[in-house]
């Protein structure tokens, strides 16, 4: 054997300095370019690595991984066209302000010139829903390219790292395998901001909302921010879209900035200054003809205590110590609610949930308009997560339950899945079955596009025959006891809450997924 067949490939290398800054899972959708990079990880072991059977579900796995585990992992996609399939998901993930390392093969820089069938402009669709991009342009480039995409995976707040990886660059001997570069420490607290947010509270404490986002709605900063509420009388409320909730016995009951634009009003009215850790002003997900985009007070004051980068605990802690607020306990918790019966309201959904969930449950929550009132009624529940759509493109909550359930370490998801947008991702259903991972999801089958009838009106269309078709999904109905069966998942459908609660209950005391179709 020559010395260049016993030269290390910049694949090799690449696999070796992932390893070696703690990346412990892959999630793949691979193809040709990639093979190299796929033999790197059958030789050199260590990364787990989870087949996905398209690239959106990919992406969202790695997203679900993140928010549960704080540890980025990787993905494989094929080059530009499977990076575009898997940018849906890429952009709710750059919401929920995770960490990934997204590996994207691309053309062998010789070949490109060609203009192969597959040849994109990789970089510029990257950059739509990427912090940092990067093509390796040599085999000896590729382990120092990804240190540095892993830096910034790694850092307090999360970072979507792109590492476009050509197939020479990943063939090619010459790899170095390069050390971590150190974690970038979050920027400090500010002393102003503190001291500004703690005069604020001094003198309109009745009229100030604390406003939670990013890492501030995990349960240390919660407690953090009721103590600073208990002692001054301000409000705390999270965005709508929060990427995870810690809820439950023992956490702050905290609700969300509402949804639609009459009720996000109605409660943010009173609010003459809003104190912002980690979060942004609350606007309207969509604009209304004649209707502002704001949802507060024109006249209320922004002040930002921190920035999704900096570090919301040490930021509330310093600014209860400003304030002298004492240790606060979370509220008692409401009781736990019992199942209920008949047939499904959402209300009574989210009672049956948290009546029947085990604890340190993951909810995986892309209900749409048929969860918005959830929270209230699940407050009593035993500890646990609540993951929520935080970009609003569709399909996210299988894959990110499933990615949830790889970081979660035998910990249980229950999906509450809308019909229409689990088809955009279903294929997740498969990686379930294959790993054998402990999901139960609900399928909120009203079979139509409800929350688009809501918005239909919205914008101030007129409804029509033809309009109401394209709303519409029982022409034919799915039948999704005939999907999971056929991806490998166990299913059953109800048309009641309390046969809700019994499959769910079965599904508890089972390995690996299941499926309830629920007809609402």
């Amino acid at each position: 054997m020559t010395d260049r067949q016993n030269e290390m490939n910049g694949a090799q290398s690449l696999v070796k300095t992932l390893i070696a800054g703690g990346v412990e899972t892959c999630f793949a959708n691979p193809g040709t370019s990639e093979m190299h990079f796929v033999a790197a990880l059958d030789q050199i072991p260590g990364i787990r690595c989870v087949l996905g059977l398209q690239e959106n579900v990919v992406t969202g796995m790695a997203d679900g991984y993140y928010r549960i585990s704080g540890k980025p992992a990787a993905t494989l996609l094929h080059c530009g066209p499977g990076l575009a399939n898997g940018l849906g998901n890429l952009h709710n993930a750059r919401r929920a302000r995770s960490g990934m390392v997204n590996i994207v093969g691309d053309q062998a820089t010789w070949h490109r010139p060609f203009d192969a069938p597959l040849t994109a402009d990789t970089e510029a669709l990257a950059r739509t829903a990427s912090d940092w991009v990067r093509t390796s342009a040599a085999a000896s480039e590729v382990g120092r390219d990804g240190a540095m995409a892993m830096q910034i995976a790694r850092r307090h707040g999360g970072g979507i790292a792109t590492l476009i990886l050509p197939s020479d660059a990943s063939w090619d001997g010459g790899g170095q395998v390069a050390q971590p570069f150190p974690d970038l420490a979050p920027p400090p607290v500010d002393a102003n901001a503190v001291d500004g947010a703690a005069r604020i509270l001094r003198d309109h404490a009745g009229s100030t909302l604390i406003l939670l986002g990013s890492r501030a709605t995990l349960a240390t900063a919660q407690e953090a921010a009721y103590r600073v509420a208990a002692a001054t009388g301000a409000e705390i409320l999270a965005e709508y879209v929060c990427a995870r909730m810690s809820r439950g016995q023992g956490r702050v009951p905290i609700e969300r900035v509402p949804y639609t634009l009459a009720a996000a009003k109605a409660r943010l009215a009173r609010f003459s200054h809003i104190i912002l850790v980690g979060a942004r002003p609350p606007v309207g997900f969509f604009g209304y003809p004649g209707q502002p985009s704001i949802h507060h007070d024109p006249a209320a004051v922004f002040h930002i205590l921190t920035r999704p980068e900096q570090d919301e605990v040490a930021a509330l802690t310093a600014l209860a110590e400003a304030l002298g607020a004492p240790k606060a306990a979370p509220p008692a918790a409401a009781p736990r609610p019992d199942i209920a019966t008949g047939a499904p309201t959402p209300e009574g959904l989210a009672r049956t949930v948290a009546a029947v969930m085990p604890e340190n449950a993951i909810i995986s929550d892309e209900s749409i308009s048929y969860g918005r009132g959830f929270y209230a009624e699940t407050h009593g529940a035993p500890p646990h997560d609540w993951l929520h759509l935080t970009g609003g493109a569709i399909g996210d909550g299988l894959p990110v339950g499933t990615g949830a359930a790889v970081a979660g370490g035998g910990r249980r998801v229950i999906g509450l899945q809308a019909d229409g947008s689990a088809m955009y991702s279903l294929q997740s259903l498969w990686t379930q079955a294959r790993e054998r991972l402990p999901v139960t999801t609900i399928i909120l089958s009203n079979r139509k596009y409800q929350i688009l009838i809501g918005e239909y009106g919205g914008v101030g269309a007129v409804a029509g025959p033809t309009a109401m078709n394209m709303l519409d999904l029982s022409n034919p109905s799915i039948d999704w006891l005939h999907i999971a069966n056929g991806m490998g998942v166990e299913a059953a459908r109800t048309e009641t809450l309390e046969g809700c609660a019994d499959l769910m209950r079965q599904s508890f005391a089972q390995p690996g997924p299941f499926l309830i179709e629920l007809m609402i």
